[in-house]
């Protein structure tokens, strides 16, 4: 290390050393003794100690010359959009065989693991749908759990009213999740940034008041029962309960819990899939450019006569009514909801999906969800600390990858190749690759 950085070194410890004493002084430095209170800032000064020395590590690392070649490769990694030329070999052996793999996992995994991989599908749901929001049309929706409640309230309470079974509402749930988006999206169709951010959430905490207060029509905090799914008629219990005919005797095979978690999986991965196929398609047709333009700057995107009104409500629409979807598998997968299971966190968890996964980017989006919902289940051991290595999680990936776990590609739109007489196309029209950085 060269003596001129040894000043500059000196005066960030001593920085860090202070920010970190006045934050760990009130939470480690004080500790309830009954109704008083003792004195242990030792261990304050030794957890300052210890986060200023990893910082003087840090800057140590970085100023030598691999350190200086790390730095430079992060701060290049993941800053600008991929525009695809066209020539890209379509990966469909490989999207072949997940979808292959994905329908046979029932057959390997136990309950506990396949417990896990429904939440995981929902949760790709849920970032797929925010997504379009935030990702694709850019308005920043910080009560995108309401629409989540909507799907499973809808079964929950339609069952319990008007008889509604699981494929009823699994029809009508993104038609009124639908609504619902549209009821949100009018009031915020001139508001932007913080303003939207805090209606949304508004929105979202008005829907789990309502579901928790209005005690005779939704049970309140006491939550609502929700019925078994059945296919064909035939229920997966090992009676009948429903006036139908249980799944193992018309099979005549023997009876396990089991078949209930492969039907809601298999029917679950099936609508995941069918969902990505229907983003990715949006994505390359003008409405999903009209998201896109509008996303970068609503004044052009206005000024070129987009239709800013029906860009923003199909968005909203849209999200909501993949959310809508979602709430139905939980509450058929749970067999029980109540309006804990929609708070703000939740708003919060599938928002860092998105970010983590990258804005836009729909693998990101479901590699993100797989993540965020495995890791905790891995980390059950360590129950105390998992909120505080997810917190640690996201502050290094805002660092690392700034733009989410996978780079965003676009796909190039070219102009068709006019001909000339003889039939060949003339030689200054070319396809070409562009690598765009923003």
């Amino acid at each position: 290390m060269e003596t001129k950085h040894l000043p500059g070194l000196l005066k960030q410890a001593l920085l860090t050393f202070t920010v970190s004493l006045i934050l760990f002084g009130p939470i480690s430095g004080l500790v309830l003794d009954g109704f008083s209170f003792r004195n242990e800032l030792m261990r304050a000064v030794t957890l300052a100690a210890v986060v200023t020395a990893g910082r003087v590590l840090i800057s140590l690392f970085q100023m030598s010359p691999a350190g200086a070649r790390l730095t430079k490769m992060v701060a290049s990694n993941g800053t600008g959009v991929t525009v695809m030329t066209g020539k890209e070999k379509s990966p469909l052996l490989l999207l072949a065989f997940l979808f292959v793999a994905g329908l046979c996992l029932p057959l390997f995994a136990d309950k506990y693991f396949l417990g896990i991989a429904i939440l995981a599908l929902i949760y790709c749901l849920l970032g797929l749908g925010l997504n379009i929001v935030v990702g694709l049309a850019g308005l920043l929706d910080l009560g995108f759990v309401a629409f989540y409640a909507v799907g499973a309230y809808l079964l929950a309470l339609g069952s319990q009213y008007l008889g509604l079974g699981f494929w009823g509402a699994l029809l009508i749930a993104p038609f009124l999740a639908a609504l619902f988006g549209m009821v949100l999206a009018f009031p915020v169709l001139k508001m932007h940034g913080d303003y939207l951010a805090i209606v949304t959430l508004g929105f979202g905490e008005i829907i789990r008041l309502v579901l928790n207060n209005w005690l005779d029509f939704t049970g309140g905090p006491n939550g609502s029962p929700v019925p078994a799914p059945t296919f064909l008629g035939l229920e997966f219990g090992r009676t009948a309960k429903q006036g139908g005919t249980p799944f193992h005797e018309y099979f005549g095979i023997p009876y396990s819990s089991d078949y209930k978690f492969w039907f809601i999986y298999l029917v679950l991965f099936l609508v995941v899939c069918l969902a990505i196929y229907v983003v990715q398609r949006l994505r390359v047709i003008p409405l999903g450019r009209m998201w896109e333009a509008l996303r970068e700057d609503e004044i052009a995107c206005r000024s070129l006569g987009v239709n800013h009104v029906f860009t923003k409500l199909t968005a909203f629409m849209l999200g909501a009514s993949t959310g809508g979807i979602a709430g139905v598998f939980f509450a058929v997968h749970q067999g029980f909801v109540n309006p804990t299971s929609f708070t703000f966190f939740e708003s919060a968890l599938i928002l860092a999906i998105v970010v983590l996964g990258g804005l836009g980017s729909t693998v990101g989006v479901i590699l993100a969800a797989l993540v965020l919902t495995i890791l905790p289940e891995m980390l059950r051991e360590f129950a105390e600390y998992r909120v505080f290595v997810f917190g640690v999680m996201m502050v290094v990936m805002m660092i690392w990858k700034p733009r989410g776990l996978v780079r965003v590609k676009r796909p190039a739109f070219f102009p068709s190749r006019p001909e000339k007489a003889d039939g060949k196309a003339h030689p200054f029209i070319a396809q070409s690759g562009v690598e765009a950085s923003r």
